[in-house]
């Protein structure tokens, strides 16, 4: 079995390495190289070139773990085994409009369960990770989700759909009434830092849907770590892989998200099945 303690920081430190060349291209950046994968959904040879060299990095590390990336691998569910899943440029679009948030997101998961995540902000030099049963650090200062803050005190974060609209009308009735229920709604643009903030205490939950496992992963590791309580719109636990997730720094809080997402969010279900 690895020593996941020590993994972590080794893993750590090549998203320090790599974000620091991710920094030097964004001042030199060219809006013009930017390649567009499906609509509004953009990815340019920062983020080919970055996933090269943390998959290089983690071959090092573990040779025979295998990957989920979101620049070469489609896929949406892993086997049993390793797996590296990564995101080399999670906030790709803040990048090319040269808004500074966007970061590196490095998960491991053994056997469908998450051992390790990293997520690297890279504008802050931010470095949020976490191991199985070791808790979440920032910086190597542990976070810990000890608060009890109601949702009608809460700053919440969420994402907004950007090419998948079929179930907008839905969303924005949920978006309203956390507007009308909280201290407000903000959308930075990359769930695994929005996700690392929740563990940190900058926002008290998070929720969004249309995510992919290299999107959320790490971030989950590091918030559950922290103390935090996760689950789907629904309620269910295939956060990863189930395409949402609702994040608060404590149980109470995630159930007053739930009462406002899970029935406008079955409504939106079953309305989507009768299509």
């Amino acid at each position: 079995m690895p020593n996941y303690a020590a993994l972590v920081h080794q893993v750590a430190d090549l998203c320090r390495e790599t974000g620091e060349w991710i920094d030097e291209q964004a001042q030199i950046f060219n809006r013009e190289k930017v390649e567009y994968k499906g609509r509004n959904d953009l990815v340019s040879y920062v983020d080919k070139e970055a996933e090269k060299r943390l998959l290089q990095g983690l071959r090092h590390l573990m040779p025979k773990a295998l990957f989920l990336s979101e620049e070469t691998n489609a896929q949406t569910q892993v086997a049993q085994g390793a797996y590296w899943i990564v995101d080399p440029l999670d906030g790709t679009t803040n990048f090319v409009h040269a808004v500074p948030i966007y970061a590196i997101s490095v998960a491991l998961m053994v056997n469908g369960e998450l051992k390790i995540g990293v997520v690297y902000e890279i504008n802050r030099r931010e470095c949020f990770y976490a191991w199985e049963k070791g808790g979440a650090y920032l910086n190597h200062t542990p976070l810990r989700c000890n608060n009890s803050t109601p949702l009608e005190a809460s700053l919440i974060a969420t994402g907004y759909p950007y090419y998948d609209f079929g179930l907008t009308a839905y969303y924005l009735q949920i978006l309203e009434r956390f507007m009308k229920k909280t201290h407000g709604v903000r959308r930075l643009g990359a769930a695994s830092v929005d996700l690392a903030y929740v563990a940190a205490g900058r926002f008290e939950g998070f929720f969004e849907y249309n995510l992919q496992p290299w999107d959320v992963a790490a971030g989950a590791l590091i918030v559950k770590e922290a103390g935090g309580s996760l689950c789907e719109f629904t309620g269910g636990t295939d956060y990863i892989f189930g395409r949402s997730i609702v994040a608060a720094r404590h149980s109470g809080l995630l159930h007053e998200m739930l009462e406002q997402i899970s029935p406008i969010w079955e409504e939106a279900l079953n309305s989507q099945s009768k299509v």
